[in-house]
């Protein structure tokens, strides 16, 4: 197990599967989807990324608006699979107690970090079409 790579024990892992059980669940209650989203906030702020993850926050950011914009009914192009994911990854970055629980000085956030880098990645497609998305709903806003 120690050789196997981080992203593949975190997959694998009880709290990943516990956080994949609840997604469901999440997913179709906008309500339970907001309140993901303001956890998610929550825990960015008082884990207070600094400057070398900057990319992790902006990445998390992104995957915070997708899930506001899916419950409230604005974008509804995300496809379920792709949702599910986001909400299980989401739902594990907010619970404390993971792979590597976030108490840890350090090293606490490293798992949720490649989780976040995995998923990115995973993805991208999807993450474009919003990103366009989101995009033009800027350009016909301020048009």
């Amino acid at each position: 197990m120690k050789d196997e790579p981080m992203i593949s024990r975190i997959l694998q892992s009880i709290f990943f599967k516990n956080a994949t059980g609840k997604a469901g669940r999440y997913a179709r209650n906008s309500g339970r989807l907001f309140e993901l989203a303001k956890d998610v906030v929550g825990k960015l702020q008082r884990v207070g990324f600094k400057n070398n993850l900057s990319d992790f926050q902006s990445s998390v950011q992104v995957l915070i608006r997708m899930v506001r914009a899916y419950a409230s009914g604005q974008y509804k192009s995300l496809p379920w699979k792709s949702l599910l994911s986001i909400v299980a990854v989401l739902i594990y970055f907010v619970s404390p107690i993971d792979l590597v629980p976030d108490f840890l000085p350090f090293v606490g956030v490293t798992d949720d970090v490649a989780l976040v880098v995995w998923l990115m990645k995973t993805l991208g497609d999807d993450i474009r079409k919003f990103s366009d998305w989101e995009k033009q709903e800027k350009t016909i806003n301020i048009g």
